[in-house]
């Protein structure tokens, strides 16, 4: 009998621990990106293509940016979910920018072209910590996601592609 209670106290203690927020990635992972309310940073990097790309161009839109790199386990993994996302979103008026970590333009391109990634990219093509952009949003780990409103400031930043896509569908009042 007592084992049998020592047992269930384990099991509940289980359940509780896979729900505090010590194992959620974000509470990891996400510690030191923009929190909601923050202005989000403006930005002038360049495109696949070597054209630059202002930020300044996305305000009065509801912006997505997704951190990533070709070289990532868990941003390969993800990449189906946010270029599913931007296909649902982007038609709704959410523009998407991919940030890519690779410090080799050509990784980068086959990343892209592997995950049929259909949205403007744009890099500094330095080491993901050496980045200017990574230190601006906060961005210790990729994937990374942020969610903008149409008014500049940060809606959401996390590492967890379902938290943007619910984050998306309660914007949208979808799903």
């Amino acid at each position: 009998m007592a084992i049998s209670l020592l047992a269930m106290a384990f099991s509940a203690l289980s359940v509780t621990a896979q729900t505090t927020p010590e194992s959620d990635d974000d509470a990891k992972y996400a510690t030191e990106m923009l929190k909601p309310g923050v202005q989000a940073p403006a930005f002038n990097l360049k495109t696949l293509d070597g054209k630059n790309f202002d930020s300044a161009r996305l305000q009065g839109r509801y912006v997505v940016i997704d951190f990533w790199a070709s070289w990532c386990p868990d941003c390969r993994k993800d990449a189906p979910n946010v270029v599913r996302m931007y296909n649902e979103f982007h038609k709704r008026g959410v523009e998407f920018i991919g940030v890519s970590f690779d410090t080799d333009r050509e990784a980068w391109r086959k990343g892209v072209e592997k995950f049929n990634i259909p949205y403007v990219q744009v890099s500094e093509l330095k080491k993901f910590h050496d980045t200017d952009i990574a230190k601006a949003y906060g961005v210790k780990w990729i994937p990374a996601l942020y969610l903008i409103g149409k008014d500049g400031k940060v809606i959401l930043g996390t590492v967890l592609s379902d938290k943007l896509e619910k984050a998306l569908n309660e914007l949208f009042d979808t799903k």
